[in-house]
């Protein structure tokens, strides 16, 4: 009578208590419906705006193609201001590059064009058989001069062609094909589960919060509604619907909601506008923004979550196996157990959060150490304070959300009944709930048996 909720075999092989039940229903009822809500509200309903992609010249591109390059040469021309070199000069000559492609798709589709290629890029490497894309710039868009022909790269009716990238799409394919196929392969139907839980985060992020953003959307609560939704579906998709997976939801949307403050709070005072970096400011300019903070407030909020997430599901299992191994230590002696865990998780985490931050800095840095810029002024430098206010507020959410679940997930198997082992007539060992008007027997895991038996015989010669 006192537990109503069941779990699977091993460490969840134990029954809730009525209150712990009751409670943690009372408090994830009213999260979901916030944010049910809070999705419903902030709900991109206008058409954000989409920017044109012009040349440097001011010219409009049609679209993009794909082209196959068939050769790369490179001559010497006269150096510019773009050339400057690390000692602030500029050089004489410099390399110019240009590919000749063939046009994959499109109205020029099979047409051979020469495409001007940034001197780095013909540098690193490009050759016959490279995949790349390219911008289409029809004549009519262009001034007279190139669509008479002044450009030797032009078609005979005028439309240039201009280099984009490299088209990376079979690489790239080839290997999320090989994560989800290994995913799937070692993790079965939690891999599967866990693969839609990111295909579903990742919608999300790309119909939910970048829209919501762009129309001015109050960003800390974006930030929040579509966390706690993603990690509500990854959470119960993964690891299935159970008090232990609530526990850690929990833990996870405390971790959330202190991150979510303390950034609010690190990007006002640290004045993080986001204007530090030539996109970030480009990105203003497009969108009509005075300053990127939200969109960085929102970017601080969103990285935490895969560790986050992590750490709050390893605590609450943590837990759940203490109490499996150990069913009559109390709320005390589990949250010590678990912290235990804990501590040693913290320690390898932190050290992955802020060598992620560094290895995607690290262009950055190099750069600001060809400077020779004073410590000070490096690490207080727009980009560079980003990425430390990055990884110190997630962190601390991180170092936070551990006791918090830790604490949670042990009151929760703290209220459980207490089990005793029993010998039932036929010899058979068996979990039954002490304490309550008649609790259902529940097969102990086998490894326990022994040990358990050999203490129950003490007691009962005792």
């Amino acid at each position: 009578m006192g537990s109503h909720h069941s779990h699977g075999a091993g460490g969840d092989d134990f029954r809730i208590g009525r209150r712990a039940l009751t409670w943690l229903l009372a408090v994830l009822v009213p999260l979901l419906a916030a944010t049910v809500a809070g999705l419903v509200m902030l709900w991109p309903s206008g058409t954000p705006t989409v920017a044109r992609q012009v040349s440097a010249q001011g010219e409009e591109a049609e679209d993009a193609y794909p082209a196959t390059v068939t050769a790369a040469s490179a001559t010497q021309c006269a150096g510019t201001s773009s050339d400057r070199q690390a000692d602030g000069t500029i050089p004489e000559t410099t390399t110019c590059a240009s590919v000749t492609a063939t046009v994959g798709s499109g109205p020029d589709q099979g047409a051979s064009v020469t495409v001007q290629v940034p001197a780095q890029v013909y540098r690193a490497g490009i050759g016959p058989g490279d995949s790349i894309q390219v911008a289409r710039y029809p004549a009519e868009t262009l001034d007279g001069s190139t669509a008479a022909g002044a450009d030797p790269g032009a078609l005979a009716d005028g439309t240039v062609y201009a280099w984009i990238d490299f088209s990376r799409g079979f690489p790239l394919t080839v290997l999320a094909i090989g994560f989800a196929v290994l995913v799937v392969a070692v993790g079965r139907l939690r891999g599967l589960a866990a693969m839609i839980g990111l295909g579903l985060s990742y919608l999300a992020v790309l119909k939910f919060m970048l829209p919501a953003l762009r129309l001015g959307e109050n960003p800390v609560l974006v930030a929040l509604a579509g966390s706690i939704a993603v990690m509500t579906v990854v959470l119960y998709l993964a690891h299935g619907v159970s008090a232990k997976t609530t526990a850690a939801l929990l833990g996870t949307v405390s971790g959330l909601a202190l991150t979510a403050l303390l950034a609010d709070w690190a990007s006002t005072a640290g004045h993080l506008n986001g204007l530090s970096s030539e996109e970030n400011y480009t990105l203003a300019q497009l969108t009509g923004s005075s300053d990127l903070s939200g969109v960085i407030l929102c970017g601080i909020i969103v990285a935490g979550l895969g560790v986050l997430n992590d750490v709050t599901i390893t605590q609450a299992s943590a837990v759940w196996e203490v109490r499996a191994h150990a069913p009559e230590l109390g709320f005390r002696q589990l949250f010590v157990s678990g912290m235990r865990v804990g501590r040693d998780h913290l320690a390898s985490t932190v050290y992955t959060i802020a060598f992620a931050y560094a290895g995607a800095a690290l262009p950055t840095l190099i750069l600001i150490d060809l400077y020779h810029q004073p410590l000070t002024r490096v690490l207080t430098g727009g980009q560079i304070a980003e990425e430390i206010v990055r990884t110190l507020v997630g962190a601390i959410g991180l170092i936070l959300a551990i006791p918090l679940t830790t604490a949670v997930a042990a009151a929760v198997v703290a209220s459980s009944p207490r089990a005793e082992l029993l010998e039932d007539a036929g010899g058979r060992l068996g979990w039954m709930t002490s304490g309550s008007g008649g609790g259902d027997d529940r097969t102990a895991p086998d490894e326990f048996q022994p040990g358990l038996l050999r203490r129950d015989r003490s007691r009962r010669r005792g």
